[in-house]
């Protein structure tokens, strides 16, 4: 009865929220689809990151390189012969990519050949890097970012520099397949959080010492980790070029794993849930907080625009929200359909008893 419950609860959750992205595809307008799709790829690129960061307790900060090395591997596939070779007008793009590229229905084949190649990079990374803790580890991810960044800006026969690329054709059904990707980086990292490799890595978190003594195979798991989080970061930044048509270097800063980090440690470390909420509501504050950023007229006191209080007010609400709630909006806990099967039979079973109460 449970177990059919928990299914017919999901299947009805998922045809409900493909059901609003059919309406949403075909009755929003440009702009309310593009913060749709912004959500959605931070859905991707947050509880991707919250795996390693969080799950694992590995304080990684190169989600912004795996995103690049999708963004760039993606584009190159999918982008038409005729563009690059008005985009590379400097330095001819490096052969066979410049002879030939993939139909744009073959779109998600491109898209996980992004994934791929982020995954790989997080394999070369994660031999040397995952054998540091702590703030060591931070620093030599980190620096795995910006040698990203520096290579793109650099390497002109392959990304064009810092001209970036553009002219990246547009996905008529992308609303469709940012938040399928969603929805599938969600099912696959709860799954694995839920499954015995899921426990590992928390027990990794909490102790290391106490789970290598438990048998627990720490670089083995931690290495998992980071290439299942490379993997789909590397999905959403293949998801952002084609959102934003266009992509440069400057697109893959580390402002870029500092938005990331935000929203994790406001959702709560380790929660699948709050990095999806967060994601959600990151995106929202930031299109609502334009207004701040715009000139005001309070009677005769006229306010100038200020280019970046968004990322004030943002700051100071994270301040707010971590002298209140310190492990996050939702503290590691996570929405599940056990949760509300627990709710409906203590709420029946109490109904129950009241009726039976009042026939005695």
């Amino acid at each position: 009865m449970k177990s059919i419950y928990k299914t017919g609860l999901t299947l009805a959750g998922l045809a409900l929220l493909f059901l609003l992205i059919g309406w949403a595809n075909g009755h929003l307008n440009e702009y309310y689809s593009r913060v749709l799709n912004t959500a959605a790829i931070y859905i991707v690129a947050a509880v991707s990151y919250n795996l390693i960061n969080g799950v694992a307790g590995q304080f990684s900060l190169g989600p912004n390189g795996f995103m690049a090395i999708g963004a760039y591997v993606t584009t190159l596939l999918i982008l038409p012969v005729s563009q690059k070779q008005a985009v590379w007008f400097l330095q001819p793009l490096v052969w066979p990519l410049r002879a030939y590229s993939l139909p744009l229905w073959l779109f998600p084949v491109a898209l996980l050949a992004g994934g791929a190649a982020a995954a790989l990079g997080a394999f070369l990374i994660g031999i040397p890097a995952l054998r540091l803790r702590g703030d060591y580890l931070a620093i030599a991810t980190f620096g795995f970012g910006e040698i990203i960044f520096v290579l793109a800006n650099n390497i002109i026969p392959l990304t064009n520099g810092p001209l970036g690329i553009k002219g990246i054709p547009n996905l008529p059904y992308l609303l469709w397949v940012t938040w399928g990707c969603a929805v599938l980086t969600v099912l696959a990292v709860t799954s694995l959080v839920n499954s015995s490799f899921g426990r590992a890595l928390k027990a990794i978190r909490e102790d290391e010492v106490a789970a290598e003594a438990m048998g627990v195979a720490l670089f083995r798991h931690k290495m998992l980790a980071l290439v299942v989080s490379g993997f789909f970061g590397g999905i959403a930044g293949g998801l952002l070029a084609f959102l934003v048509s266009t992509i440069s270097p400057s697109a893959f800063t580390f402002f870029m794993t500092f938005t990331l980090l935000i929203i994790i440690v406001l959702g709560g470390l380790g929660s699948t849930t709050g990095a999806v909420v967060t994601a959600v509501i990151y995106t929202v504050l930031q299109e609502l907080l334009r207004v701040v950023e715009s000139p005001l007229d309070l009677g005769p006191v006229h306010i100038p625009g200020i280019s970046g209080m968004r990322m004030v007010v943002i700051s100071a609400l994270l301040i707010a929200v971590m002298l209140f709630y310190r492990r996050g909006l939702f503290g590691g806990r996570e929405f599940s359909w056990d949760w509300l099967w627990q709710k409906w039979t203590k709420r029946k079973g109490t109904s129950w008893n009241q009726t039976a109460a009042s026939r005695s």
